[in-house]
């Protein structure tokens, strides 16, 4: 037995925080481990406890190292940005921080920070700013184009009427170019409504299958749709219009991009710990535990591309006009949520976080969403 243990009336505190906390006495036993390691490790924490450390991470990564060092040194150490991977494990980026417990130096705490809960931060402040940008833009266009192309459209009419049949081919193509202008700046309209959006306690798995059904019957009638839902997931606090909006967007693109007889999307959903984040419009910060990802076996993102997806006119697609995700972006922001993506051959992951309906906002919680 070591000398000391962490007394776990701090346990409630060390299963609130985000970030993996482990205690690894001198044989590299784990002696302690927190909810976001059970989660990170993919075990629970009465299992874990007993086993070694080198049973999950892979014995040539430097978190073991920095734990020896810790160990030799009797001091801190710290390594940012970390690759952690395993086929257990999946791959994360993490900053590692190794330091002995004063009471008993033969027991280690060891504090893996997933790198990605920073970075969606900041990509999510991006996503806004690129939201206001294009805002901005679609006010104007709103007013300085829309107007003029009423009276060319108009103008071409007029013309088609005394056209001869060889020249009415030109009148029509000059009305269906004016008509596709005008539905794409409708579409950008959608950006300049900054009003606080209603919401409402709304079952995900609801808005997941109405979807999924509308899919497999239309446009992604040729895929294989696999379902991995957490039956006990509380309510989202949304607008199940929004949502829905936000995941067939989402669930579009996925079949576009994922062809042949093997073409799957994953459907799933789990609580997990997440970050607070401000909700537009309010002094507030909300949790955002519930996750919902959708993932597609296509060929992938083009590397280049992969960090401006959300922003406009950004698109892989021939015939794209690049709002789709920029405008999935804002509605995940209106909801107070974080979107991000991974993606490699085989595997895109399109991940989103949201809130949590609670008694709070809107009347009583009922976890089956009924």
């Amino acid at each position: 037995m070591p000398k000391a243990s962490i007394s776990f009336d701090g346990e409630v505190i060390l299963n609130s925080v985000a970030s993996c906390v482990f205690v690894i006495n001198s044989k590299g036993i784990l002696q302690f481990v927190n909810t976001a390691g059970e989660q990170l490790l993919q075990a629970s924490a009465p299992y874990l406890k007993g086993h070694d450390l080198e049973e999950f991470i892979p014995n040539d990564s430097p978190i073991l190292s920095l734990i020896h060092q810790a160990r030799i040194d009797q001091a801190t150490v710290s390594e940012n940005s970390i690759t952690l991977e395993s086929p257990r494990l999946g791959k994360h980026l993490v900053n590692a921080h190794a330091s002995p417990l004063v009471e008993d130096p033969s027991l280690i705490i060891l504090t893996l920070t997933k790198r990605s809960l920073a970075d969606q931060i900041a990509r999510q402040l991006k996503h806004r700013s690129a939201a206001r940008t294009i805002t901005a833009m679609s006010a104007m266009l709103a007013h300085e184009i829309k107007n003029p192309l009423s009276g060319i459209r108009g103008a071409a009419q007029l013309l088609e009427s005394t056209a001869s049949e060889e020249d009415k081919a030109l009148t029509k193509l000059i009305t269906d170019e004016t008509d596709r202008i005008c539905a794409l700046v409708d579409r950008m309209e959608t950006f300049t409504d900054g009003r606080p959006i209603k919401r409402d306690g709304v079952n995900i798995h609801q808005v997941l299958e109405h979807v999924r059904q509308l899919a497999q019957n239309g446009f992604g009638s040729h895929i294989r749709f696999s379902e991995n839902y957490d039956p006990s997931l509380p309510l989202v606090f949304g607008n199940k219009d929004n949502l829905i909006q936000i995941v067939l967007n989402l669930v579009k693109n996925a079949c576009e991009a994922t062809t042949g007889e093997n073409a799957e999307i994953t459907l799933t959903t789990a609580y997990q710990h997440g970050v607070r984040l401000a909700v537009p419009g309010s002094n507030t910060r909300v949790h955002l535990p519930l996750m919902v990802s959708i993932q597609d076996n296509g060929p992938g993102i083009p590397e280049d591309l992969r960090p401006h997806l959300f922003e406009p006119f950004v698109t892989t697609k021939q015939k794209g006009s690049g709002l789709g995700l920029a405008l999935v972006a804002k509605m995940v922001g209106d909801h107070g949520g974080l979107i991000e993506c991974e993606s490699e051959p085989k595997k895109t992951v399109f991940r989103i976080m949201l809130p949590m309906y609670s008694e709070k906002q809107n009347g009583p919680l009922d976890k089956k969403g009924k």
